[in-house]
C-alpha cells in the first residue's frame, strides 16, 4: 500500500514514519510514503500558497494552483483523494479498514483558515478525525495512517486487533499483566483460572458493560447475539436494582 501525503511541513513526518508499527511496516515494504511539499509547486518567486478570502474574513485561505498541480504529480488512476478537514465525515474504524484495502491513499493536509472550496472537485472524500479543529491536516493525516498501516498483513498480527476498541461496535474488556497483585489491588479471579470459557464470559460482560457506560451510542449499531442481550439484561437489572 503508497501512501502520498501533501504538506506544507513534511518535517513533521520524519520520526512518526520511522518509529513503532509504523516505521517497522514501511521497512518491510507492506506500506510506503512519499511525502509531497505542496509549496514547490507555488509559481511566483516567494512560493505563495495562500491567499485571502473572497468576501473578507479574518486569515488565509490555500490557493487552488499550488495544491491542485501537487495533487496531479501523484495521482493515479488507482489513487484514492482524501481531505483533511474539520468539516469532513468523522473517522472510524469501519473506514479505517476500508483504506486499508486501497492500492494509493493521498492525504491532503490543509492548513490557515482551509482550502479553496473548488478543491472539491478534485477529491474523494473529506474525512475529520473529530468535533474539534487543529492547526493543519498533518496529525489527522498520521493518525489515518496509523491506523491504517495496522491493519495491513503483515504489520501486527491479525489476533491483535480482532477484539480492539470498535471492532465490533464494543470497547474492548480490560487488560491486565504480570504481577497479579499490585499495591493491593488483585487482577480478576476468573482470569487466573485458566478456565477458557469463563473467561471468555467475563470479557465480553466488561465488554457490554463499558461501552453501555461510556459509548451508548455504540450499542445502537452493534448487532446483538443471544447471550450478549442476556449479559445486557442482566447487568441493566444490576443496575436497576443499585438505584
Amino acid at each position: 500500500m503508497r501512501f502520498s501525503i501533501l504538506t506544507l511541513f513534511p518535517e513533521m513526518y520524519g520520526d512518526f514514519l520511522s518509529t513503532s508499527i509504523i516505521g517497522r511496516c514501511i521497512s518491510r515494504g507492506i506500506a510506503s510514503a512519499d511525502l509531497v511539499q505542496i509549496r514547490d509547486f507555488a509559481l511566483d518567486r516567494y512560493r505563495h500558497v495562500d491567499d485571502t478570502p473572497f468576501g473578507g474574513g479574518a486569515g488565509m485561505v490555500m490557493k487552488c494552483q499550488p495544491l491542485l498541480d501537487a495533487l496531479a504529480s501523484v495521482r493515479q488512476e488507482n489513487s484514492h483523494v482524501v481531505l483533511m478537514s474539520p468539516s469532513g465525515t468523522p473517522y472510524t474504524q469501519k473506514k479505517a479498514h476500508e483504506l486499508a484495502q486501497k492500492e494509493h491513499v493521498i492525504l491532503i493536509c490543509g492548513h490557515y483558515e482551509g482550502v479553496d472550496a473548488r478543491i472539491l472537485d478534485h477529491v474523494d472524500e473529506s474525512i475529520s478525525i473529530g468535533d474539534y479543529v487543529l492547526t493543519g491536516g498533518e496529525l489527522a493525516s498520521m493518525c489515518i495512517m496509523d491506523s491504517v498501516m495496522r491493519l495491513l498483513d503483515g504489520s501486527i498480527k491479525g489476533e491483535s486487533t480482532a477484539e480492539e476498541s470498535y471492532e465490533n461496535d464494543l470497547l474492548e474488556y480490560p487488560q491486565y499483566t504480570k504481577p497479579a497483585e499490585y499495591n493491593g489491588v488483585r487482577v480478576p479471579d476468573v482470569l487466573l483460572s485458566g478456565h477458557h470459557e469463563n473467561i471468555r464470559k467475563w470479557r465480553l460482560e466488561q465488554s457490554l458493560r463499558l461501552t453501555r457506560d461510556i459509548r451508548p451510542d455504540l450499542l445502537e449499531k452493534h448487532h446483538f447475539t443471544e447471550e450478549e442481550k442476556r449479559i445486557l439484561r442482566k447487568i441493566e437489572e444490576e443496575t436497576n436494582g443499585l438505584q
